[in-house]
């Protein structure tokens, strides 16, 4: 393999690998969307724990995972449009080879190269598999939150169950983000320049969504709101009793 496509595909499998992890480590110093939204994640339990109906949490959560599904199987189908040709034959590598725009390589390059783009593709479906099994144990959850308990016990309970919907939907973010980093490996295919400028573009440009741009910065907005403002028990919780209102049957 050339040295140059070895230094690109080094930058890449450290841009891929490391940015969750450099992420955090930015949301330790300064708010980054990722980490203001697992604030305001957390405190969805909070409010759903003392809501009397918690029907609409449950619909939120339902359209999460419908777009979750949405896009495993986008996902599913560029796997295996990407396998078949890796694996179609010489007459599939041919065929694509043949292309003006592609550089020039040997035909295991090019195998590597796409075999690059598959493995981010797997990855990210992993990712979002992932997420829709964790995202049905928080619905789960929703649907046995009690109605009749100590404040302190739902606000333990809302804890736990945000301890299950912000991986999951953390899980969801990382298979988003393997579609970046999956584009950036199929400009692998034009050649090391071009998939080194891509591959640090994407960085770049998921790093700004974190944050500068318009979303991240609202998104802090109401956190900050939402920081406060305390949680408000609804009418059909005593704000002072831990025992269950009587029955007035």
């Amino acid at each position: 393999m050339p040295l140059l496509d070895i230094l690109a595909v080094t930058v890449f499998a450290c841009c891929w690998l490391l940015y969750e992890p450099m992420l955090k480590r930015i949301g330790e110093s300064g708010a980054v969307l990722n980490t203001d939204m697992t604030v305001i994640r957390r405190r969805w339990m909070q409010e759903m724990a003392v809501r009397e109906i918690a029907l609409l949490d449950g619909q939120l959560l339902g359209h999460a995972i419908n777009s979750a599904s949405f896009f495993a199987s986008s996902n599913l189908i560029l796997i295996a449009a990407a396998a078949g040709v890796l694996f179609g034959g010489d007459n599939a590598l041919k065929s694509v080879e043949g292309l003006a725009v592609l550089a020039k390589t040997t035909p295991l390059m090019f195998q590597i190269k796409l075999g690059l783009v598959l493995v981010a593709l797997a990855r990210g479906l992993l990712d979002f598999i992932w997420s829709i099994r964790q995202m049905n144990y928080c619905l789960a959850a929703i649907g046995a939150t009690p109605m009749w308990a100590p404040n302190a016990v739902l606000a333990e309970y809302a804890e736990a169950a945000g301890g299950i919907l912000n991986p999951a939907l953390s899980a969801f973010n990382a298979g988003v983000r393997a579609y970046y980093f999956a584009l950036a490996a199929a400009v692998w295919l034009l050649g090391p320049l071009p998939f080194l400028t891509a591959t640090l573009g994407a960085m770049l440009l998921l790093l700004w969504r974190q944050r500068r741009s318009s979303a991240s910065v609202a998104v802090r907005k109401v956190r900050q709101i939402l920081e406060r403002q305390p949680v408000v028990h609804g009418p059909h919780l005593s704000r002072t009793s831990s025992t269950p209102p009587e029955d007035r049957i």
